[in-house]
């Protein structure tokens, strides 16, 4: 069904080692960033976007904090012809940010790129290219070596020609197209002729990008190649080293961090790695990897959420629910064992003083991107545990109840999940807790509980409502929980222990509900849970204890 032999490795290694990269861990500042969302995953688009749509989403870009974006391809079309028109003519492009036009190396497309420039007060790069791999060469354009060398090194000439007659100080640009299928030596020979056109100054550098047009080779191999051309390159201190990875084999990420390793001073991608065929790399990916490693990735993301919405608004993409960072979910937790840790570890951040974010399960805070713990984090379904449950109520809704009572919740919690076939939001965790425990008035509801101190210990009158009859019970005990026990154990002839007791306050303040957990062992050993909810804490202790009682009876009325 498949046939491997019809395919072969089309890249070339480095003619002599270039592995210095290996000795680097991590990336330590941030690279030149250019979104070339505008352009390159605009033209990828089903329906690429309007006028009024590429300039909502520039502003965003800007929001962002980029200070290089592609715009257009202004001779490609009128729409991206006269969107750079207006970024012109209305004054719409900052002064620290540089806008980048894209041409091929032909003259006629120059020229027409040159003239929509006219007029930009801003720093602008052109940005110009020729297709230098053997396939384009061989199949497309059918020319020799020398002839790809001339048509690049024409364009170049004709760059700096009409940037000198415009009297304007444009930046420039030089693409090898398809530079991973390119034999190394040959790429390095047409970037430096055209260096040597250019002649980059310290006050006047130039971008030599060298895309993945298709990414062919291990991310290794790309970062290779990368180190061969900065380490033999024309001007090198003169010249910013761009590079432009596809992600066809799934290592568009890879290959840019790789890259920068190999020596890269500056990535050109998109947001969310939109873009022709698998796309670009991914910009946010990239940038979040690094802030992840506490290193400032110099673009601000902590209102994901809404450069998502923006994004697949304007084009029309939807962004995958397991994408890195900006996924519906990539932070969330179903597993118990999952949830468990999270919770501990963010109690372990509130117990102690931690410099450094180690959640396990979580590279990153949710919320330095604006994400929430409860809905985006801890999520409810029949694999989840008593860990997740139990921090789902205690952040959404101040109840912190005790270990065995949260298992006992998640058994319950778990089952309703399994017979629903759902993820359970966290208002329906709160229903179960409270139909379950809270304040169960049936059979057994207070009215009104009394309590004097003796020398032997408390004496208790509590009012009842027995299955619609009032009664007046007394009992004595160590304690006023313990008094209402013995009374209700003597009367209702019931045998259970109170084996647990918790209280706490439901919010801060004078005002604030008390809430109190009981658990009753019984004879079998096993354990019912009960909770109360008053203003005053005895109160809220003894239907607590009513609660589980309450649970006791209805269970053996329905043996």
């Amino acid at each position: 069904m498949m046939n491997n032999k019809k395919y072969k490795r089309m890249y070339d290694m480095p003619p002599v080692p270039s592995m210095k990269w290996t000795s680097k861990d991590y990336i330590d500042k941030a690279p030149a960033w250019c979104s070339v969302d505008l352009r390159d995953g605009n033209q990828a688009l089903i329906i690429p976007m309007s006028l009024d749509e590429k300039l909502e989403f520039f502003k965003m870009l800007i929001a962002v904090g980029f200070k290089e974006i592609e715009v257009g391809f202004p001779a490609a079309s009128e729409t991206e012809y006269k969107f750079l028109r207006t970024l012109i003519e209305d004054d719409l492009i900052p002064e620290d940010v540089t806008i980048q036009v894209l041409t091929q190396a032909r003259e006629h497309i120059i020229k027409k790129t040159f003239e929509a420039l006219k007029g930009c007060k801003t720093k602008a790069i052109v940005h110009v290219y020729n297709s230098t791999s053997v396939a384009q060469r061989e199949q497309v354009f059918k020319k020799s070596k020398e002839e790809i060398i001339d048509i690049a090194v024409k364009g170049a000439v004709l760059l700096k020609e009409l940037t000198e007659e415009a009297g304007a100080d444009y930046l420039f640009e030089y693409s090898p197209e398809s530079f991973t299928g390119t034999e190394i030596d040959y790429a390095l020979e047409v970037c430096n002729a055209v260096l040597d056109v250019w002649k980059p100054r310290p006050d006047w550098k130039v971008i030599i990008n060298l895309p993945a047009t298709v990414s062919h080779s291990l991310p290794h191999v790309f970062a290779s190649q990368i180190e061969y051309m900065c380490d033999h390159m024309k001007y090198r201190e003169n010249v910013v080293v761009s590079v432009h990875p596809h992600n066809d084999r799934g290592t568009g990420v890879a290959d840019a961090e790789l890259a920068v390793l190999a020596g890269a001073d500056r990535i050109e991608g998109t947001l969310f790695g939109n873009g022709e065929r698998t796309g670009n790399v991914d910009i946010m990916t990239l940038a979040l990897n690094m802030y992840a490693h506490g290193v400032d990735p110099e673009l601000n993301f902590s209102d994901l959420p809404s450069i998502t919405e923006t994004y697949e608004r304007l084009t029309r993409m939807e962004v995958p629910a397991r994408h890195p960072y900006a996924g519906k979910l990539v932070f969330a937790a179903f597993s118990g064992s999952h949830q468990d840790a999270i919770a501990k570890g963010m109690h372990w951040r509130e117990d102690h003083d931690c410099e450094h974010w180690t959640v396990p399960y979580l590279a990153i805070d949710p919320q330095d991107l604006g994400r929430e713990y409860e809905g985006d984090v801890i999520r409810i379904n029949s694999q989840s545990g008593k860990g997740g449950i139990g921090f789902i109520l205690e952040q959404r809704y101040g109840f912190n109840l005790p270990a065995k009572m949260r298992e006992d919740l998640g058994y319950a919690v778990k089952s309703v999940s399994d017979h629903k076939h759902k993820e359970l939001a966290p208002r329906e965790i709160l229903d179960i807790f409270e139909n379950r425990y809270v304040n169960i008035i049936s059979p057994i509801e207070l009215i009104e509980v009394h309590f004097v101190q003796e020398p032997t210990g408390i004496s208790t009158e509590i009012t009842l409502i027995r299955d619609g009859i009032h009664k007046v019970y007394h009992g004595q005990g160590n304690g006023r929980l313990d008094a209402v026990s013995n009374s209700i154990k003597r009367h209702c002839k019931l045998d259970f222990s109170i084996i647990k007791y918790e209280e706490h306050a439901l919010q801060i303040g004078s005002d604030s509900q008390a809430c109190a957990y009981v658990g009753l062992k019984l004879p079998d050993d096993s354990v019912v849970w009960g909770s109360g909810i008053h203003n005053d804490i005895i109160d809220a202790s003894v239907k607590a204890l009513l609660s589980a009682v309450n649970r006791v009876i209805l269970a053996e009325r329905r043996k």
